[in-house]
């Protein structure tokens, strides 16, 4: 199977993930244009952030954004998408480090010729980071912490996502820099998880994703569309644990 076909099978098992949810993002307008330098806003669009969800509220079945707590796709199961193109299927043991996170996710990238960055642990999963062989953000994996499964994020790795996700488009511009995202973020936070702040901008094909910060300490994470500059925040991981660098 060709790189090309390994993505359109990553888009097209997104597409049936996504099917029938919202999109639960913000939109952020520029005075004078996205790129333009000028001074941000954020409006709500028609679905929103999860607002009825909280890291650490022990909902760790319910994924995906909504206005009303509901998941995407209820609780669908790590293991849904299979030993596959886009998903690993668990082995059956529990991974309970970073390194044991990193190893899984590695196998899964090795089908996508990538590598695996930066690994996060939160109360409810892992979150890796995969890079291309240059050091460049790819995308971004979760890995399920019993049973080793590793599957697509849910989010704006499947949608925004534009050489990995549900929507490949070659040669896409990013209109929305990194500081320009950092912005938008801050304000999100701003108006909406007061009291946090937004980390360093890292790229991917589309969008940046940001850690959440408070007190210095990484609360979780959101990511902001490189061409929109929409903003969506991650609310499945639960409460951060610990990091390691790729």
């Amino acid at each position: 199977m060709t790189k090309n076909s390994r993505r359109a099978a990553v888009a097209a098992a997104a597409a049936v993930a996504l099917a029938g949810t919202g999109t639960g993002v913000w939109a952020a307008t520029q005075t004078g244009g996205v790129g333009s330098g000028g001074s941000t806003s954020v409006s709500r669009t028609v679905y929103g952030p999860s607002d009825t969800r909280s890291p650490g509220d022990g909902r760790c079945g319910s994924y995906g954004p909504s206005d009303w707590g509901m998941g995407m796709m209820g609780d669908p199961g790590p293991g849904m998408m299979g030993d596959s193109p886009y998903g690993l299927a668990g082995n059956g043991k529990p991974v309970s480090s970073l390194a044991a996170a990193k190893a899984r996710a590695q196998t899964y990238a090795n089908r996508l010729d990538l590598r695996v960055g930066e690994v996060m642990q939160f109360t409810c999963n892992f979150y890796a980071e995969l890079t291309t062989t240059d050091g460049r953000g790819a995308t971004e994996v979760l890995i399920d912490p019993g049973n080793g499964a590793v599957w697509m994020e849910y989010g704006p790795a499947m949608m925004w996502n534009t050489a990995y996700g549900m929507h490949p488009a070659s040669g896409t511009k990013a209109r929305v820099s990194a500081d320009e995202a950092r912005q938008i973020a801050r304000q999100w936070l701003d108006d909406h998880r007061a009291g946090q702040s937004s980390g360093k901008a890292e790229g991917f094909p589309g969008y940046y994703t940001l850690h959440t910060l408070k007190g210095g300490k990484i609360t979780g994470m959101l990511s902001v569309n490189a061409t929109t500059g929409q903003v969506w925040y991650h609310s499945w991981h639960g409460d951060f644990v610990e990091m390691s660098d790729g």
